[in-house]
């Protein structure tokens, strides 16, 4: 079993020590390219046929040529197989424009460990702080080349959000408009439940969407959950009978405090969660 894995489309594994890619990348000068991040588990990738659907639907916001899929899906499985046996371990898919001038994209994939911090969130949950993000439910339709709802290399704004939330004191992040609505975490979909019905912020409305939470959306009707698109407020969020933020890696992680505010479960206290699990190997 490898500790690390680290391949290239054409199925060969590249040594983690030796240069791979360019300097004048422009994945690396400007992060112009997509990716996708996928966990391992149980000796296969899940929910790999959503993940490359939304690889190709970014690569074309950026007007990167079309992702091969079967050619993805191979070094996929490929990887996997190095990686080995029944662990864990987070799958990157990286796309980029490539080298300046050269008109051909960079693409590769790493298969590393899950991290501590993962497996913490998924067992303790979450405190969050809502941070507001700068600008309006309408500028995916007003700014269309603001690239809002593609996975992008350009997380620089992301992880400082999250290094905002870590100074606080706080585990994550919860963006909101400029109007006051709830958009989604720096890595991560927010889903919250009234009742038996689990509601999202709609895409139109500027978030990305989230491969886990449509796995679970998927299936949530067949136990005994409705779903629902809509605007949410700060205010839902804490009156809510539980919030998530829900990804591909830490797949359901509770929120148990916001912006300094306890958070309830009430009864679903490990319900979605469970779901969540059953949703993601389900669409595997």
């Amino acid at each position: 079993m490898a500790d690390r894995v680290l391949m290239t489309l054409d199925g060969e594994v590249r040594d983690l020590d030796a240069p791979l890619v360019h300097a004048d990348d422009i994945g690396v000068l400007r992060g112009d390219g997509v990716f996708e991040t996928l966990l391992v588990r149980g000796g296969r990738a899940c929910a790999m046929e959503l993940h490359l659907a939304r690889l190709a639907s970014s690569a074309e916001a950026l007007a990167l040529p079309e992702p091969d899929r079967a050619e993805w899906r191979a070094a996929v499985d490929l990887a996997v197989e190095k990686w080995g046996g029944d662990r864990e371990g987070v799958l990157r898919l990286v796309y980029t424009r490539g080298r300046e001038d050269a008109g051909s994209p960079t693409a590769f994939l790493l298969l590393t460990p899950v991290p501590e911090r993962v497996l913490r969130t998924r067992r303790e949950g979450v405190s969050v702080v809502t941070l507001e993000r700068g600008y309006s439910v309408d500028v995916a339709r007003t700014a269309p080349w603001q690239l809002i709802g593609a996975k992008t290399l350009s997380y620089a704004t992301n992880m400082a959000a999250l290094r905002h939330a870590e100074a606080l004191g706080v585990d994550d992040v919860i963006y909101t408009s400029s109007e006051g609505y709830v958009l989604e975490g720096p890595r991560s979909t927010v889903v919250i439940a009234r009742g038996r019905t689990l509601l999202t912020p709609p895409a139109e409305m500027g978030v990305l969407p989230g491969t886990t939470q449509q796995a679970l959306f998927d299936v949530a009707g067949d136990h005994d959950f409705a779903v629902r698109y809509e605007p949410l407020r700060p205010a839902d969020l804490i009156v809510a009978d539980g919030v998530w933020l829900v990804s591909s890696v830490s797949r359901a992680a509770r929120v148990h405090t916001l912006d300094g505010h306890p958070l309830s479960v009430r009864s679903l206290a490990g319900t979605v969660e469970e779901l969540v699990d059953k949703a993601v190997d389900a669409a595997s």
